[in-house]
């Protein structure tokens, strides 16, 4: 059975994600300069495979995970493609308001940039799919901390992979990697399948440089690699996973994640498999 939630979840992300992808890229919403952007080389490249690769995530969960768990993955999945998307489409480049730090500084000061509406967008559909997808055991409090821990891995899992969507096919890579993590239920089979499917559909054009995630693609991929963790994992585990990831958040602040990639001979090999 979770051989075969993993086997449908895979086949209906990765034709969703080619379907939704070859349709946008025949008429782009807005136009094409809408969705180009320039990469690392200075080249143009496309943003489409962002929201076909969410959309292509949250199909793979429908097909997979039936049920509560699946509905979660499903509400963050598409709230942090959605906003990540808005982030995309619609940041001023006019100012140099990056990172978790410098937004969340932003909404002290009263401004609320497009990264700020998406911290808190994403962590709004974090908490509520948090909600959903938490059973009730025991007390109410309980049940409020277990949901307050879920909904922080998820939001914090949606930032990480999306910290990574620097280089041609890096996000995917550390998605699919993750993905095979062990974990519990149908969710987390449905997931791994999902991940696997869309990243197979998606990885010619991400490592060719033709396409990238952009916010709206890694923030999905992300929030869908947290509710494995946070639906799949004793809470022991799901709390040593976030404060993992809340560590290598704040060390993104400070440190290079690509330097320390390109310093680092297996990582840069990882790295640099399949580029052009």
């Amino acid at each position: 059975m979770t051989v075969w939630r993993m086997v449908r979840a895979a086949v209906a992300a990765a034709a969703t994600t080619a379907g939704v992808r070859a349709l946008a890229g025949a008429t782009p919403p807005g136009g094409a300069g809408r969705w180009t952007r320039t990469n690392h080389r200075g080249e143009p490249i496309s943003l489409l495979e962002g929201p076909a690769v969410a959309t292509g995530l949250a199909a793979g969960m429908l097909a997979g995970a039936p049920g509560r768990t699946g509905a979660a993955a499903v509400l963050a999945t598409i709230g942090a493609g959605a906003f990540g998307v808005v982030d995309d489409l619609a940041e001023d480049t006019s100012t140099r308001t990056k990172g978790l730090k410098g937004h969340l500084g932003a909404l002290r000061e009263g401004r609320l940039t497009t990264g700020g509406l998406k911290v808190l967008g994403i962590g709004a559909t974090s908490l509520a799919a948090a909600a959903v997808g938490t059973r009730h055991r025991g007390s109410t409090a309980g049940w409020l901390a277990e949901v307050a821990v879920n909904g922080s891995l998820i939001a914090g899992s949606a930032n990480l992979i999306n910290l990574l969507d620097l280089r041609p096919g890096r996000a995917l890579k550390a998605a699919g990697a993750l993905a095979v993590v062990p974990a519990r239920g149908p969710a987390a089979a449905a997931g791994t399948g999902a991940v696997l499917g869309a990243a197979a559909a998606a990885a010619s054009g991400d490592l060719g440089e033709r396409d990238m995630l952009g916010d709206g693609g890694a923030n999905a991929l992300g929030a869908l690699m947290g509710t494995r963790v946070a639906f799949g994992l004793p809470l022991a585990a799901r709390v040593a996973a976030l404060a993992g990831v809340l560590g290598l958040t704040f060390a993104s602040e400070k440190v290079s994640f690509s330097q320390v990639i390109a310093e680092t001979p297996w990582l840069k090999a990882v790295d640099d498999l399949g580029r052009r």
